[in-house]
């Protein structure tokens, strides 16, 4: 069994920028990083937008949930272990109004993509994409052929919010894209990925999108508060 993480906690920018894959790189003003976290941090828990999605989606369950742990920069391990880990922007497990736990991982946006397509990730072929890619598809029950410019990153970023779910014993899993670009910037491609599972992706709304055993599995598209931009 592997180690268990050990969590600090966090109250400022600065400490929020140490946990970046590349610090230097990613925080830069108007850019998702830095603005997530003055985002998140200035909401001392989750940013009314978040709850706003949750209140409307009309999931009754997930119509109210409270924060018990919100983990910035948080690695979720994928098969093979040899891999890269799936570092979301925020992680949040918290309590929906039914009692159970809920798993949210969050992906910040601004005018930045969702990285490569299938077919770009693939295009160097290994023996550990292989494997995870095979993983990623059971664990989200997607078929065998997918479409070859479907956003790679959608696909280990939702598989986190399951695995997570599971770790924890929850009974929701919610990944949440927290967009700050004033045209919706990459909607289409969210919008490609959910239709994968027969859903919609109105912006402000959680759509279900199946069950993993007793778990229910959702995504929604959150529109943030631009004054972050500035930060």
């Amino acid at each position: 069994m592997p180690t268990p993480p050990i969590y600090i906690p966090i109250s400022s920018p600065d400490q929020w920028k140490a946990l970046l894959a590349e610090p230097e790189k990613h925080w830069r003003t108007g850019y998702s990083a830095k603005t997530i976290a003055h985002s998140w941090l200035a909401s001392d828990g989750i940013p009314p937008e978040i709850l706003a999605l949750f209140a409307s989606s009309g999931i009754q369950p997930l119509a109210a949930v409270s924060p018990l742990l919100v983990i910035p920069e948080h690695k979720v391990l994928l098969p093979p272990s040899s891999g890269h880990p799936s570092q979301n922007d925020v992680f949040v497990l918290a309590k929906a109004e039914d009692g159970w736990l809920v798993s949210i991982t969050v992906e910040g946006k601004v005018a930045e993509s969702f990285g490569p397509t299938i077919a770009e990730w693939l295009a160097e072929p290994s023996k550990g994409k292989d494997i995870r890619f095979a993983f990623l598809k059971r664990e989200l029950s997607l078929p065998e052929e997918l479409p070859p410019d479907l956003r790679y990153q959608l696909l280990h970023r939702l598989a986190s919010a399951t695995l997570e779910a599971k770790r924890f014993d929850a009974r929701h899993a919610v990944m949440i894209v927290h967009s700050f670009s004033p045209t919706d910037d990459w909607l289409d491609d969210f919008r490609a990925f959910l239709a994968l599972f027969g859903a919609k992706a109105p912006v402000g709304t959680l759509s279900w999108l199946f069950n993993s055993g007793p778990i229910g599995v959702y995504a929604g598209w959150a529109q943030g508060d631009s004054r972050f931009l500035a930060a």
